[in-house]
């Protein structure tokens, strides 16, 4: 008789399976959300509300931009550059920059990788520089199915999860519309959720797998509603949350405050966090990071 934890294993991979095509190696990320039943989260203390908005508010001075600085192995940073635009950088010197619009700062950088949705232009670009090896968009521009990627580059392997867009604030709703893009690197595995609209279905949390890393849209209006979300991010029990898409400090502090049950607070001045495998805190964290354009850093 199957245990309960082979059947697991293999609906996680038949439920999967779209994704992953017999020439595509096994994801180290794929596994059931629930596969692990019983894990909770002990209540941390976080910083006082006041204190967190304060913070929030204070992007303190222009620091030179770190991007290009060398990494550790097995370690990979993250750059929050703009509304849900992230730069990720890999220590083989792989760049990958998430929901592109064609400008990253006035540093002269080319990605390696750019992933796209369209809920909002301020998410995609219709004219992405020809000089980018790989533009992956979140929907499938012939209009024949879902988009589907899997790509290899060096160390670092890019999928992607689609959800649907519901109507509103003008838009038209569209299934498969948006794409929750899955970065796998150094042993990790980093989830930017993109546009999201609704809660993923059992199926695409089979789909998704371990998350360690999150960007999440904390909105709570564009997206997903507040409570939704701070659902879906507790179930996804990652390591480090990070939030993006937000529009002022009345809305994160919000998701702050919803947060803090379960999740360490920590707000970050700068605009950039570096995370490795080893060095995941033991303590699930929510990661504020402020944004910042890319600049090239000033000759020394």
């Amino acid at each position: 008789m199957m245990t309960r934890l082979a059947l697991a294993a293999a609906l996680t991979l038949g439920l999967a399976a779209p994704l992953i095509a017999q020439d595509r190696r096994p994801s180290h990320c794929i596994a059931l959300a629930d596969a692990t039943p019983g894990i909770g989260y002990v209540r941390q203390a976080g910083l006082p509300a006041a204190a967190r908005d304060r913070l929030a508010r204070d992007t303190g001075p222009a620091t030179p931009a770190i991007y290009g600085a060398p990494l550790d192995a097995n370690t990979v940073r993250l750059n929050y550059v703009a509304h849900a635009t992230f730069l990720i950088e890999v220590p083989d010197g792989t760049t990958i920059a998430t929901d592109y619009t064609g400008f990253l700062g006035t540093a002269d950088l080319i990605p390696t990788v750019v992933t796209m949705n369209k809920a909002h232009g301020t998410h995609f670009t219709d004219d992405p520089d020809p000089r980018i090896p790989h533009v992956l968009r979140g929907w499938n521009p012939d209009g024949t199915g879902p988009a589907d990627h899997y790509i290899e580059i060096g160390e670092t392997r890019v999928r992607n999860v689609t959800t649907d867009l519901r109507p509103g604030f003008g838009d038209v709703g569209e299934p498969d519309g948006n794409s929750i893009f899955v970065f796998e690197v150094a042993g990790l595995c980093i989830a930017h959720l993109g546009h999201l609209h609704h809660e993923p279905t059992e199926a695409q949390y089979a789909a998704l797998g371990r998350m360690d890393v999150v960007m999440a849209p904390v909105d709570g209006g564009y997206t997903l509603d507040l409570p939704t979300m701070l659902r879906v991010l507790k179930r996804a029990r990652a390591s480090v949350v990070i939030p993006m898409h937000w529009f002022s400090d009345r809305a994160l502090g919000a998701f702050l405050d919803g947060m803090d049950e379960a999740f360490l607070i920590e707000t970050v001045p700068e605009g950039y966090t570096e995370v490795g495998l080893r060095s995941l805190p033991s303590q699930p964290t929510v990661r504020v990071l402020q944004p910042r354009w890319l600049r090239d850093a000033p000759s020394p």
